[in-house]
This record gives structure tokens, C-alpha cells and sequence, in this order.
């Protein structure tokens, strides 16, 4: 069976999640108590085989450490991925705001920003063995599904997701990055006044950078770095590894580099995603 537990703070998407994987044909359950959890998958096991249950601050167990316990006595045949959504602080309070919910813990008499802090610390155990981590910061309610889909329906095995992302310093570093490299200091084609209005994606951007030494020793390195540590990455379970590629916009050179990546590890590796985030602005 396939079990992929959602979890994250309050007001990072994970309603949104669910109804995605739904949608993609899971049995899902929202707020089911975690000392139930191994109950609730033996008893579907029959009769689905693809499941995805929420887990949040407000089905936790009296104490936080004892999700791991639970988590580990899920039987090992099983496909299970953790998903922690979040985003900042400041994210968290403008959502609040604008929805005029009542964060769950707020009820214990905290304010709001009391409240998410000490969600932090109560969600920490399930953050730390997350599989997958996503940053919904600046994802749209449409956005958010859409890479959930793209991320679940693109894992075609059980082996290790290479992720490349292109992106733009000027917008922040991506938050889920396992990996960051600077591309700032190649050569600009936002210089050259034919290919300014272009992207990496184009043609013309591909000979300019793809004829400078420099460029293709910056692929070269980052290749030769992910190639070196990719196996030990495999060995240590992990289900996702995020290769992140700045440059100035996020338009040329970081979408060029990610896409060479991308190409050059999927000949050699099953399950190769990429996604360039500042070029949908």
C-alpha cells in the first residue's frame, strides 16, 4: 500500500494537499487521532491501495515524540511518504488574518503569533522525518495542487526524486532547497539586447551560453558534486533531493543550468523533475 501523510502548521495548504491526492484517487482522511493510525491503514489495507491521511497540531498524541513510535510501527512493506507543508511566519499571520479563522491552539489562550510558534515546536518530531518538504510561501491555492500533483503523480518508483528548480535571487531562495548554486556571475544574456526577451528555453540562449567555457565548467562541477553524493543521498532513504539554480530574475541562466542538469541525470536516472519558478511571473 502507498500511505502519504500530509502535515505542516496551520494555514500552509494541507487541505489543499488532501483534496489534490483525492482528486489523483487516494483514500483520504482528515484529522483522524494518531493513536488510530495503525488501526485506520490495517483496516484499508483490503480495500485501497493508495491512502493519504492529515496529520496536524490537532490530532497529536499528548506527547509529540510518540508520533515517531507510532510512524515506526507502520508495517516496512509499506510505501509511506511524509509531506510537510509550511510557510513563513508572517505568511501564516496574513492568512489567519484574512480568513478570520481561529488558529487551533489559539483556544489555550495564546495569541496568534504565541500560537504558531508553539505549533513549530509540537510539529517537530513529524518535520524532521518529512520525505518531502514544500514551501507554499508563494504558491496560489491553484499552484500548491498543481505541484502536488506534479510531485506525486512524477515519483515513477520508489528510488530517490532529483529535483532541479531554476529561480531568481531577487524573489529569495527557494525554502525547500537542498542544494543552492549562484549562477550570478556567468555571463548575463539579459545584456544582450537580442536574447534579453527570451528565456533559457530558447535557442538562441542555448548557443550563447552553451558556447561559454565558464558555463559549461559550472555544469560540469554541480554534475560531478550531485553524481559523487547521489548514492549516499539513495542509501539514507531519502524520497526527494532538490537542486536549486539561482541567477539575478530567474530567467536565462538558472533555467538554462537546471535544464542541462536535468537532461544530462535523466539518461542515467529513473525519476529526474524540474521546474522553473520565476518563469510563470
Amino acid at each position: 500500500m502507498k500511505l502519504i501523510i500530509i502535515s505542516g502548521r496551520s494555514g500552509s495548504g494541507k487541505s489543499i494537499a488532501l483534496r489534490a491526492l483525492e482528486d489523483l484517487g487516494y483514500y483520504c482522511v482528515d484529522n483522524i487521532p494518531v493513536n488510530l493510525l495503525p488501526t485506520l491503514t490495517h483496516t484499508v489495507v483490503d480495500e485501497y491501495d493508495q491512502v493519504a491521511i492529515s496529520i496536524d497540531v490537532r490530532n497529536l498524541p499528548k506527547n509529540p515524540h510518540e508520533l515517531v513510535e507510532i510512524l515506526d510501527y507502520l508495517p516496512a512493506t509499506w510505501d509511506m511518504t511524509i509531506v510537510y507543508l509550511d510557510a513563513s511566519d508572517d505568511m501564516l499571520v496574513k492568512r489567519f488574518s484574512e480568513t478570520r479563522r481561529l488558529h487551533p491552539l489559539s483556544r489555550q489562550n495564546k495569541s496568534l503569533d504565541d500560537a504558531i510558534q508553539a505549533e513549530s515546536q509540537l510539529l517537530a518530531p513529524i518535520a524532521e522525518r518529512a520525505d518531502l518538504y514544500l514551501d507554499t510561501d508563494k504558491l496560489s491555492v491553484h499552484q500548491l495542487a498543481e505541484l502536488v500533483r506534479e510531485r506525486i503523480l512524477g515519483k515513477k518508483s520508489s528510488r530517490l526524486v532529483l529535483v532541479f528548480e531554476s529561480f531568481g535571487f531577487k524573489y529569495g531562495i527557494p525554502k525547500d532547497a537542498d542544494y543552492v548554486f549562484d549562477a550570478r556571475f556567468l555571463p548575463n544574456p539579459h545584456w544582450e539586447p537580442d536574447l534579453k526577451h527570451l528565456t533559457g528555453l530558447d535557442a538562441d540562449v542555448e548557443i550563447f551560453l552553451g558556447s561559454q567555457p565558464i558555463v559549461t565548467k559550472f555544469i560540469w562541477q554541480i554534475q560531478n558534486l550531485i553524481s559523487t553524493w547521489l548514492p549516499h543521498l539513495e542509501r539514507n532513504n531519502r524520497s526527494y533531493v532538490t537542486v536549486a539554480v539561482g541567477c539575478t530574475g530567474g530567467q536565462h541562466r538558472s533555467v538554462y543550468v537546471s535544464e542541462s542538469l536535468a537532461k544530462t541525470f535523466s539518461a542515467s536516472h529513473p525519476d529526474v523533475q524540474i521546474r522553473h519558478r520565476e518563469l510563470n511571473r
